[in-house]
């Protein structure tokens, strides 16, 4: 019963930095920029919108106009976490690539940020 825990536990974590699918020449943000999150609203080409709001709140706001509301953290690999309301969560971590933002999920999908 206790490997089945252990085990449950090690697929549950989130990745390691070392672990996220980068490419060369990608940055994680530093602590400072993921701090720098709150109070921002990134636009991905897509349209779709997320706002990370002091205190913790986030929402996730599609083209279509429908929003997904929830809690965001900040993850000892300086990915950001989301807790949807709705139970689903994910990690991202986000990454400069030259002068460009980009988000990367834990599939390795890059979703590039709209500059301001």
């Amino acid at each position: 019963m206790i490997r089945f825990l252990i085990l449950a536990v090690l697929v549950a974590s989130p990745l390691t930095a070392a672990e996220w699918p980068t490419k060369p020449g990608d940055v994680p943000l530093s602590p400072e920029e993921l701090d720098a999150l709150a109070g921002r609203t990134l636009t991905f080409y897509d349209d779709g919108q997320s706002r990370y709001s002091a205190g913790g709140a986030y929402s996730y706001t599609y083209a279509s106009g429908e929003s997904a509301f929830g809690t965001y953290s900040i993850a000892e690999d300086g990915s950001v976490c989301i807790a949807y309301r709705n139970g689903f969560g994910r990690c991202d971590l986000y990454v400069r690539s030259g002068e460009r933002l980009i988000l990367i999920d834990k599939n390795g999908d890059r979703y590039p940020v709209r500059p301001e």
